[in-house]
């Protein structure tokens, strides 16, 4: 294989990992009944007038299955990451006894299972749209490198190789949806 080709196909591989990595880090946010410290990732407290991620200003555990504890590092946050907590999206009433936070994670009703499983399809298919983009793209570029004197064979070899790194990682996409579905729909 000549060294733009091989370029190109590491490059593509490179562009399919990350849009594998996305897809994992968008599905470690979406709850599945389990408490998950990750549903607190993005979630920005205002520590003197500075925004700042909640694991910054706090320790933040899964001392069971159903709770998350977050412990300030100073007292005076309590209220801030209160606040914080109430403004973002996870959707839990957060309880203080003035030392820690605690969220109680609800068991989760067969209506929110179903929409978490269609918000996990979504993500599913973002990720294999990058993909295929990741694709279009190489193939795009072994047309050009066609043009600038690969052969015709090469080009075609290469495509094939790139088809084998889609079919691949759409394959991956399929395997980790499905194991989130079963995640979330497992009582």
């Amino acid at each position: 294989m000549n060294e733009e080709v091989e370029m190109v196909y590491e490059m593509t591989k490179e562009s399919m990992d990350k849009a594998i990595e996305h897809l994992d880090n968008e599905l470690m946010r979406i709850r599945a009944g389990k408490a998950n410290v990750h549903i607190l990732d993005g979630i920005l407290v205002d520590y003197y007038g500075t925004p700042t991620p909640l694991n910054q200003v706090s320790n933040i555990s899964t001392p069971d299955a159903k709770t998350i504890m977050i412990q300030p590092w100073e007292k005076t946050m309590i209220n801030p990451i209160e606040k914080a907590l109430m403004n973002s999206n996870v959707g839990i009433t957060p309880a203080n006894n003035g030392e820690v936070i605690r969220l109680v994670i609800p068991q989760l009703t067969e209506e929110r299972r179903r929409n978490l499983v269609k918000q996990v399809k979504m993500e599913g298919e973002n990720a294999r749209v990058s993909v295929r983009n990741a694709r279009r793209e190489a193939n795009d570029e072994y047309k050009n490198m066609q043009k600038d004197g690969l052969s015709e064979d090469e080009a075609k070899s290469a495509e094939e190789n790139i088809q084998k790194l889609t079919d691949e990682f759409t394959e991956k996409v399929e395997k980790i949806v499905e194991a989130k579905d079963q995640d979330i729909m497992t009582i």
